[in-house]
């Protein structure tokens, strides 16, 4: 069998261009990092703080519509708006980062888990704040965290790399 092979002139001037435009997207990542936390962050916390507000009706809506697999109703009420008020501002600051991702993540499955009255549109919507998550889990907080000033200042005293 005989392979075929085309070359495709590369103009020096293209590539050039191309290396620049990927720089620029590079320089960016931090900057898209700072938003996805931010932008989940704040659907957690706003949810913490409607729940924070009325904590009888809260208890109630963990006692009558919410499911919550293997906890009482009052611990999973004040549990739930713990946690909707202590990571999300962790992940926002990007303080323990991939920790707070992970809570937020889990915390966001068993959401889904425990109101089976969510409808299509809600399911949809803790599935893009899933995703979201497990970006900020795989990949990490970015350079404008927390977590990347506590490193670069460690590794400036001599601590190990982690």
């Amino acid at each position: 069998m005989q392979t075929v092979t085309a070359t495709v002139p590369v103009r020096p001037g293209a590539v050039a261009l191309l290396r620049r435009a990927c720089d620029g997207l590079d320089r960016l990542s931090p900057v898209a990092d700072l938003a996805v936390r931010l932008w989940v962050a704040s659907v957690f916390w706003k949810s913490g703080i409607s729940k924070a507000q009325s904590l009888d009706t809260t208890v109630q809506l963990f006692r009558y519509e919410y499911s919550v697999p293997l906890l009482p109703p009052e611990l999973a009420a004040y549990l739930g708006t713990s946690v909707e008020l202590v990571f999300p501002v962790l992940l926002a600051v990007g303080m323990a980062g991939r920790f707070a991702a992970l809570v937020l993540f889990a915390f966001n499955v068993i959401a889904v888990i425990a109101y089976p009255d969510l409808g299509p549109a809600g399911v949809e919507q803790h599935y893009v704040w899933g995703i979201l998550l497990l970006v900020t889990l795989l990949h990490g907080p970015g350079r404008l965290s927390a977590d990347h000033l506590i490193g670069r200042w460690l590794a400036r005293k001599g601590a190990p790399p982690r």
